[in-house]
């Protein structure tokens, strides 16, 4: 935050209320928070046009939509394929399947999170799309039976100090 308005317990109660339901008004944040509509407002536009909010989306349930698989490639590279490291990105970035990608350190390069209809379906999209991707030497592929917890909030309560 600049130095004329300095970021205080406000904008971090702000930011929690705003990633557990951002359809919030200024007017309900301000009652939660013990501030009036118009200083929230200002807050909140402070806070979207310093990047503190990305962006604000709508969290659909892949469940509902059918997208009943989800499954986390562990993807090494080939010593050749670490040259080409910008066209594995792009590729990996024009697959809508590919919800995450991950650089990692240690034995394997990428952790991806891919989420399909089925595993018929994940199947498709590993032999006529992912494992064509020029440099992969290896792809270990592992199918979550169940989440036990899944969410978008960050720990505020841990950053806030």
């Amino acid at each position: 935050m600049n130095d004329a308005e300095p970021f205080d317990a406000f904008d971090w109660k702000i930011l929690a209320l705003l990633q557990g339901n951002a359809e919030l008004s200024a007017t309900q944040i301000g009652e939660r928070i013990g501030l009036s509509q118009s200083p929230v407002s200002r807050r909140i536009a402070r806070l979207k046009a310093q990047g503190y909010v990305r962006r604000t989306v709508a969290l659909l349930d892949r469940h509902k939509l059918g997208l009943s698989a989800q499954i986390f490639a562990q993807v090494k590279l080939s010593a050749h394929g670490r040259t080409h490291l910008e066209e594995f990105t792009a590729a990996i970035r024009d697959f809508p399947e590919v919800l995450e990608c991950h650089v990692l350190m240690g034995s394997v390069d990428f952790l991806l999170r891919v989420v399909a209809k089925d595993i018929g379906e994940y199947e498709r999209f590993f032999f006529e799309k992912l494992s064509r991707v020029p440099g992969i030497q290896e792809v270990t592929s592992t199918v979550a039976l169940s989440e036990i917890k899944s969410t978008t909030s960050l720990p505020l309560h841990s950053a806030s100090g």
